[in-house]
């Protein structure tokens, strides 16, 4: 095996805002592994709140780029516990590495990994498309610009009614809430109960990320199901929001990767929970390795390579809404060059 690694920044089209800040760039590593001669690849976007940046998953690759590149692979599951305890602290790193392994592993049978994964393409869910927080006109520019199916509004404001009722004067299409652990108990009721006529699909991470004993209370009072994002980072996470949420968001690059994500995704079900695959902001290289994953799930946030000018490979392709299942082995895409 050998490795190698790619920093880019990816500009948005528009400065993309959520409650935690606006960024007008996505720093993202890639990874490149080459198993005799079959190249598979990998990525993690970093994320601020998380503590990872992209130069950190550099360097902690580099650290021990010799024993990542000496292990005798024979498939991804294995590769993932290694590296896991590899990087015990650095799971973005991890997710990119894994990503790639499946990317080789799908190649070396000749499979999409949507068939490893034995996810029937009739169950392929449609796509979100993200509109940032911003002034009130400027959003419904921003929708008016992407005509989509479902929409999924970043709030957090103290104007977020105001707002809902103001799209919806717009549109008639079912919206997707996400607060990103932006108020309290009191206020995401109060705001909940305004949404639920509104024809508002879910509220997704409504409290900070660690007010268990807010999430019980609220999700005992709401009219809509709360689906966990900030709470639910890594497998072991799926029991803790049982009881606290009605279904789990799984990104791949806070879960470690597609490894855990699939464990993930079986837990949730047996806890007869909802299951939303969501992004943050990758390219369409980390973007198929969820679509591959999304006829496992209810619903599907995969909207990155839509809101960004710049992309790293092709191979996805959107239709208002629709995400067809690339059909080539592993990722199934082309990248480019890097």
């Amino acid at each position: 095996m050998q490795v190698r690694s790619f920093i880019r920044e990816l500009p948005f089209i528009h400065p993309f805002t959520i409650s935690k800040g606006t960024k007008t760039h996505q720093p993202t590593f890639i990874v490149e592994l080459d198993f005799n001669g079959i190249k598979g690849y990998g990525e993690a976007p970093a994320i601020t709140y998380y503590n990872i940046p992209v130069e950190k998953m550099e360097a902690d690759l580099n650290a021990r780029k010799q024993l990542v590149e000496k292990y005798a692979f024979n498939g991804p599951e294995r590769y993932w516990h290694y590296l896991h305890h590899m990087y015990p602290n650095n799971g973005f790193l991890v997710c990119a590495l894994d990503i790639a392994a499946w990317d080789i592993y799908g190649k070396l049978t000749r499979k999409p990994l949507y068939q490893l994964f034995n996810a029937d393409p009739a169950k392929m869910p449609m796509t979100d498309y993200t509109i940032g927080i911003d002034s009130t006109d400027k959003m419904i520019e921003k929708m008016q610009e992407k005509p989509w199916p479902i929409y999924k509004i970043k709030l957090g404001t103290d104007r977020d009614i105001a707002i809902l009722e103001a799209l919806r004067k717009h549109t008639q299409v079912p919206l997707r809430i996400d607060a990103n652990a932006a108020w309290s108990k009191e206020e995401a009721l109060e705001k909940i109960q305004a949404f639920a006529s509104l024809n508002v699909e879910y509220v997704e991470q409504p409290l900070a990320k660690d007010d268990w004993e807010g999430m019980r209370w609220l999700v005992e009072r709401s009219p809509l199901p709360l689906i966990a994002d900030e709470s639910c980072v890594f497998e072991q996470d799926v029991t803790k929001c049982d009881g606290h949420f009605h279904g789990i968001n799984i990104k791949l690059t806070k879960c470690t990767g597609i490894t855990p994500a699939l464990r993930m995704i079986t837990e949730a079900r047996k806890r007869n929970m909802k299951v939303m695959l969501g992004c943050m902001n990758e390219s369409t290289i980390g973007s198929a390795a969820l679509v591959h994953l999304a006829p496992l799930a209810d619903y599907l946030d995969v909207d990155g390579p839509l809101l960004l000018a710049e992309d790293l490979a092709t191979g996805l392709h959107y239709d208002f809404g629709k995400v067809a299942l690339p059909e080539g082995p592993g990722l199934g895409i082309t990248i480019q060059p890097l």
